[in-house]
């Protein structure tokens, strides 16, 4: 059955295995989420949950979504997020999804935004070779030939200088160490995309080795 869970990241560690290895961990506060809406192809095209994840305040809701929050008789939450799942029959709309739907041992897919870098040249975001750093070369980290040659235009395509990070990335097959149901919290091996307290989405993995 897939299964899945939004989280929050709130750093990296270490611990020790079974056997005394060393395992370097990202800690994530996986949970709860609420069910509030479950959406079917009949009325929405596709199979998807609706989740709530942390509470907020009820003044700090707008009016549309606390209409929302009532219809389906659950409390206002900070963030809403769709997990889409093949099968959704075993949930039902103000369910609680913890951190033990996944279990230690398992491979999940986790999804987050990664960390903006700002404006970076083509060395930094794409990993360009510079020019010789001595004081005769007059060109060290620029982009060089834009390979245009005849065509008076630059083709669609072309790694440049930009705006690196702050996208959407999917890190695949990375173990479950350690779930601690009681605190909400994952241990999962490697390091997951996103800055501390950013939030992620964690799935069974779809290329499980």
């Amino acid at each position: 059955m897939q299964k899945g869970i939004i989280g929050r990241k709130l750093g990296m560690t270490q611990v020790f295995d079974e056997q005394g290895r060393l395992v370097p961990v990202t800690v994530i506060e996986a949970g709860p989420n609420v069910v509030i809406q479950k959406k079917t192809p009949e009325t929405d095209g596709y199979n998807a949950l609706q989740v709530g994840f942390v509470p907020a305040k009820e003044r700090k809701v707008t009016k549309p979504l606390k209409g929302h929050f009532n219809k389906a008789k659950v409390k206002p939450f900070r963030y809403i997020r769709e997990l889409r799942l093949d099968k959704i029959d075993g949930y039902e709309v103000g369910q609680e999804i913890k951190a033990d739907v996944f279990s230690s041992g398992e491979l999940v897919d986790v999804t987050g935004i990664t960390k903006g870098h700002g404006f970076a040249g083509g060395v930094k975001r794409w990993g360009f070779h510079r020019g010789p750093m001595a004081h005769g070369s007059k060109y060290h980290r620029g982009p060089g030939s834009l390979q245009s040659r005849d065509a008076a235009r630059v083709f669609k395509g072309r790694l440049m200088p930009g705006h690196y990070g702050v996208e959407r990335v999917t890190i695949q097959n990375l173990r479950v160490i350690k779930v601690d149901p009681d605190r909400n919290l994952m241990l999962i091996r490697g390091a997951v995309p996103g800055a501390v307290g950013s939030l992620v989405t964690i799935k069974n993995a779809v290329k499980a080795r």
